[in-house]
């Protein structure tokens, strides 16, 4: 069940509540829920809408924003139309932008081979705020929110979908 809290007692908006309203009733709240998902390793992207949508319609909350963010420095969260060819454009980007097989100081300072994960994920950015209205997402017909795995190995990574609204 996701925890809610208001964000300060008796004011909204840092300004107390006029005469008669319930203060409980107008505080926006804040909502955090934490998924786990298995990824495959670098070039790994998972659709991830579905799951930030029911929790939104979940949360009782009816405005707000939507934080998405995955923890860890070598994965991101972005928006793109899910679809095999977009998302092999969006690998064949980053392998120009960051090759795998590129030289990296990463490698030699600490003996391992995913520089090239730390670079993508720090150009894509670890998350991403969505508003929604009558309890959805606003998000186009086409775009999905989808977490992107930029390790060269599988992992199991935390999601965590933060709303505020009201």
């Amino acid at each position: 069940m996701p925890r809610r809290f208001p964000s300060s007692a008796g004011c909204y908006n840092g300004l107390p509540v006029a005469g008669g309203v319930s203060a409980r009733a107008q505080l926006p709240m804040v909502t955090m829920v934490r998924r786990r998902i298995q990824t495959a390793g670098q070039g790994d992207v998972h659709d991830v809408t579905a799951e930030v949508a029911t929790v939104v319609s979940g949360s009782g909350l009816t405005a707000g924003v939507a934080t998405v963010a995955v923890v860890g420095s070598t994965a991101g969260i972005t928006t793109i139309e899910f679809e095999p060819g977009a998302v092999a454009d969006f690998n064949r980007l980053f392998e120009r932008l960051a090759p795998r097989d590129g030289p990296y100081a990463h490698h030699e300072r600490w003996g391992d081979d995913n520089g090239s994960s730390h670079v993508r994920a720090a150009l894509l950015g670890p998350s991403i705020a969505i508003p929604f209205s009558d309890a959805e997402l606003a998000l186009g017909t086409w775009q999905q929110l989808v977490l992107v795995e930029c390790d060269t190995r599988a992992r199991t990574r935390e999601l965590v979908i933060q709303l505020v609204g009201e």
